[in-house]
């Protein structure tokens, strides 16, 4: 499409203010082909070469514009300055004059009589001669003799630009910035389209930190000279520095617009592209600007650093390499080189690089910091503290190093120089989030659990999305109570719940409840039920309790071990179902109803049910089948009213159900998952079958109740090798091929519904599982759980642990908790085990203790003498008899979290087999076996242990455990675990 000639000069004029300079002089061109004498594009043509450096070639292009149309000034200004630029003084004064005579006036033309008022034959600038020692000087670094030199030349010289430029960039390198911005300034007063000054200016402003005033002042820079590419680039340097990086992008593009050759640019757009997480894209551009420039450092040690961040670290070392062939004294280089090393795990080799960054540059205190992690590594604590202190001695606010060195000194032992370090770097930085949870942990080593909770909690109010943190709290909160309001810590805990594996819901049940019954509402209504007083209808008690998210939270993921909160949920589940068709529903009430429904699937409806109930509930079974039947959908509160009391997947019309919001959790619960684990259990291998008497009958009981059904559970963020794990558990090893165990291969023998076989799989690192049971229901359990956290290093299998030994296979580590104690001849499986153990390898067992176990002993008699059975009938009733017991005992055994649960009260209470070890019973089995103890695992247990054991032996000394356990009967209430070793 042709153009007119004006849209013509529009479109060029774009061009030009864009920097598309070839675009600019292509249109101009064109429009001086069809109309040589055009007054604009001529003068726009001359402004093109003057930017290109092309000042001679510019003077007939300004000469034609000014015959054409001799009114404009700004082509007599720019005729005039383009021969002021070639030192034609009388010529640029004749035109000056010229200039007036047309009645040509203004600031801009004083200025350019100023710039002409010199004696005849004196130069505005010094020779150049004198101009070479000058700027000999400034290259050679010799700042104040050149600002003496600059001034005094600057006497002779005042309008001169040169000297401005030369003693602005003296005074910036000498940090003097406010003086270097009044060079430049000065030098504007003499040539305000002085574009070197707008972008020097620029760059000093940006030393200053003002980057929207240095971003400014580039623009200015461009406006004058749209073909400036380094205004361009520079701009780009303080809009990255700005975080703007799309910006920076942009402003490097149009940089090399200009200047296609322009290395420094292509380098650049690669740091900016690094920033945005792009390395492929970044990679790109580096390579770029070492096509170009093939000698080109910083391209090879950026592109080294992307590839670093790409986890490619041979091409990194290649890269780092590369740049030092170029430039050999890069301690940035040898930085980096070391960070690779260390990366790689040869710690020795990065420790040397490392050393060679302080050799050239003995003030870098980054070095300092990451060879302290590599001393670290290597167990050497004291140099990796001494390097630490370098770091703080060349930079002592850094917060990191503080913080890095509390963990040390953690390491050490020397737990309140640790605690005085992170708060060092929490005094430099407060809102230091990883410092708070490195606090808190050494904080919950010394068994200060309240001040490592609040710790967590600063962790997580600054960093919400903080896992270790998170992973931490969740440890943290086991066992305690508290007697204080804390809303924020409730909303922490509602987040932890919400997360699918930074803690097992059930082990910070307790923390929670007591957290919720100090909120005055729920306390409040507690008192009331207790009273029998509560004047609430369900519809007000519930919109009350849903005021408390924590608490329809825990419904839904645990069950509520709490008999206040237990008889408040039996008379809400009955008081709906009797007004199930007169309560107004809202969405407050039917999240409720779908919480109460999880709480009493996951506790497997263990609450009683009266005989009105039951009448109700048939009633409500025969209407919703009827709506059914005639294809319409029952009303969502119907359905989990029903799902209160049985489990959905029960009823044959279940799949008729549509489901919408109000129910989707319950039918995935309810539903969903017990039909994907009928199709997993279908496909789990079959070892042969089970012919052992006992373990028939341990199989019938766990496939009836696979047990424990749970939720949530809490994983390893970070696998840890055998041997990193054998040190944290501060295990006592006797033959070191365990920490030989690159990739272990593990079998957890008894792995349940899958809490122990995927606890296992993702605390070890490249860990190869075996998990076996006797119960395919908690296999496929287990099989459903363990796909849906994506684990891929685990195989299950239906087999009894007796015969373990077919497999003709020998592990590192053989795991069995919770399971030997089950068995007709615990000895006998103990003994299977240890055979399939590998010379060296690491044992796992959970006993149940004699002493801790004593009320469950006498609760199991009086079942025993009842003759009652173990139905769930049987075990519900009992169960409430307990609760309405005043026996102590009984109270005792309240306490219990396996009280609160089906499958969990028959295992606690009404299982077909239990035996119970002694310390010195467990010493014998050992010796008998060949096994060597190495260290009970549970960090409560042996903390209370050395308050009075206090040789560095008697922690592995099981006659002093014998002894404690006598003075503490009740330690081992969960069970006896601990770790043994093979030993040929």
């Amino acid at each position: 499409m042709e153009l007119t000639l004006d849209e013509a000069l529009q479109k060029a004029i774009e061009a030009h203010k864009a920097g598309q300079i070839q675009e600019a002089d292509r249109l101009y061109t064109a429009m001086l082909q069809a109309q040589p004498k055009h007054p604009d594009a001529n003068h726009n043509m001359g402004v093109l070469a003057v930017g290109v450096g092309k000042v001679q070639e510019a003077l007939p292009f300004f000469k034609t514009a000014l015959e054409a149309n001799p009114s404009i000034g700004q082509y007599w200004l720019s005729y005039i300055d383009a021969l002021i630029k070639l030192d034609r003084m009388v010529d640029a004064q004749t035109v000056l004059d010229q200039a007036k005579g047309m009645g040509a006036k203004g600031e801009a033309f004083d200025q350019l009589e100023q710039r002409l008022n010199v004696p005849n034959g004196v130069s505005i600038d010094p020779a150049q001669d004198q101009l070479d020692t000058l700027i000999s000087l400034y290259q050679q670094g010799q700042l104040q003799q050149t600002l003496d030199s600059a001034k005094q030349l600057l006497s002779q010289f005042p309008d001169s630009l040169t000297l401005y430029n030369i003693q602005g960039a003296a005074n910036a390198q000498l940090g003097q910035l406010d003086a270097a911005i009044e060079s430049y300034k000065q030098a504007l007063k003499i040539n305000p389209d002085y574009a070197e000054a707008y972008n020097n200016i620029g760059i000093t402003l940006k030393d200053k930190g003002d980057l929207e005033a240095a971003i400014d002042s580039y623009k200015q820079a461009v406006k004058i000279r749209p073909d400036y590419a380094d205004a361009y680039y520079n701009m780009g340097i303080a809009l990255r520095d700005k975080d703007d990086l799309e910006a920076a992008i942009d402003s490097y593009k149009q940089a090399l617009k200009i200047k296609p050759n322009y290395a420094q640019a292509y380098n650049n757009i690669g740091n900016a592209l690094k920033d945005k997480g792009d390395l492929e894209a970044a990679i790109d551009s580096y390579k770029q600007a070492l096509k170009i420039k093939p000698n080109y450092a910083d391209a090879y040690y950026n592109m080294g650093i992307a590839m670093q961040d790409k986890g490619d670290l041979n091409a990194a070392m290649d890269n780092f390499k590369q740049a030092l062939k170029i430039k050999p004294d890069n301690a940035e280089v040898y930085y980096h080189i070391g960070n690779a090393l260390n990366a790689q795990g040869d710690l020795e080799a990065a420790i040397n690089s490392y050393k060679y960054a302080l050799k050239i540059k003995p003030d870098f205190a980054d070095v300092y910091y990451n060879m302290s992690a590599s001393l670290q590594g290597k167990g050497d604590l004291e140099a990796a503290i001494d390097s630490y202190h370098k770091a703080l001695k060349i930079k002592p606010d850094f917060a990191e190093a503080y913080n890095n060195m509390g963990a040390v000194l953690q390491d050490q032992g020397d737990v309140q120089a640790a605690i005085d370090s992170y708060q060092q770097a929490l005094k430099i930085n407060p809102d230091y989030a990883e410092a708070y949870n490195n606090m808190g942990a050494v904080l919950q080593n010394q068994g200060d659990q309240q001040a490592a909770i609040d710790s967590y909690q600063k962790a997580l109010k600054i960093k919400s999305d903080y896992a270790d943190a998170y992973n931490n709290m969740g440890n943290a909160l086991k066992g305690i109570v508290f007697n204080k309001p804390n809303s924020g810590l409730m909303e922490i805990i509602v987040s932890l719940l919400d997360k699918r594996t930074s803690c097992r819901p059930r082990d910070i049940a307790e923390a929670a409840i007591s957290l919720l019954k100090i909120e005055p509402i729920l306390k409040e209504l507690l008192e009331k039920n207790s009273l029998g007083t509560v004047s609430q209808s369900v519809q007000e008690t519930i919109s009350t309790l849903a005021e408390l998210p924590l608490l329809l939270k825990l419904m839904s993921v645990c069950p509520i071990a709490d008999l206040e909160l237990e008889r408040v949920l039996v008379n809400i589940r009955l008081a709906l179902l009797s007004s199930v068709d007169q309560i107004f529903i809202s969405p407050t009430i039917l999240r409720f109803q779908s919480a109460l429904a999880l709480q009493c699937f996951t506790n497997e409806y263990i609450y009683t049910q009266t005989d009105k109930e039951t009448e109700l509930l048939d009633v409500l079974k025969n209407v919703v089948e009827k709506a059914l039947s005639n294809g319409q959908q029952p009303s969502p509160q119907s359905v989990l009213c029903l799902a209160s009391y049985q489990a959905l997947i029960e009823f044959e019309w279940c799949d008729l159900l549509t489901v919408n919001t109000n129910i989707e959790e319950v039918f995935l619960r309810q539903i969903l998952e017990p039909k994907e684990e009928g199709r997993l259990e279908a496909n789990i291998p079959i070892l042969q079958e089970i012919t052992d008497n006992v373990s028939s009958k341990v199989r019938d009981q766990y496939e009836e109740n696979p047990y424990p059904r749970w939720v949530n559970l809490g994983l390893s963020l970070r696998p840890k090798t055998t041997a990193e794990l054998i040190k944290e558990l501060n295990l006592r090893i006797f033959d070191n091929a365990a920490n030989d165990r690159p990739a272990p291969n593990i079998s957890i023998a008894g792995c349940g519904t899958g809490q122990h076989s995927i606890g296992s799989a993702s605390r070890f690192k490249d860990s190869n599982v075996l998990a076996i049971d006797l119960s395919l229901s908690s296999l496929a359990y287990a099989k459903r759980k363990t796909e849906e956290l994506g684990l891929q290093n685990i195989d299950y299998m239906q087999a009894d642990l007796l015969d373990l030994g077919k497999f003709d296979k020998k592990f590192d580590i053989i795991e069995s908790t919770g399971v030997l104690h089950h068995m007709d001849d615990p000895m006998a499986g103990w003994r299977v085990l240890t055979d399939c153990l590998g010379s060296g390898g690491l044992m796992r067992i959970g006993l149940y203790s004699e002493s801790a176990r004593q009320v469950i002993v006498k609760i199991r008699e009086e079942i025993n003498q009842s003759g009652m059975g173990s139905s769930d009938e049987a075990m519900k009733l009992f169960r409430s008899n307990i609760i309405n017991s005043n026996e102590q005992h009984h109270k005792n055994i309240r306490s219990s979290n396996d009280f609160y649960s089906l499958s969990e009260l028959r295992d606690l209470l009404f299982h077909v087999q239990e035996h119970r070890f002694t310390i010195p019973e467990i010493k014998d089995c050992l010796t008998e076996l060949g096994l060597k103890f190495c260290g009970f695992e549970s960090d409560e247990i042996v903390r209370g242990f050395k308050l009075t054991n206090t040789g560095t032996d008697d922690p592995y000394d099981l006659d002093k455990w014998d002894l404690y356990e006598k003075d503490n009967p009740n330690s081992f209430a969960g069970m006896y675990q601990f770790w043994c070793q093979k030993v040929n």
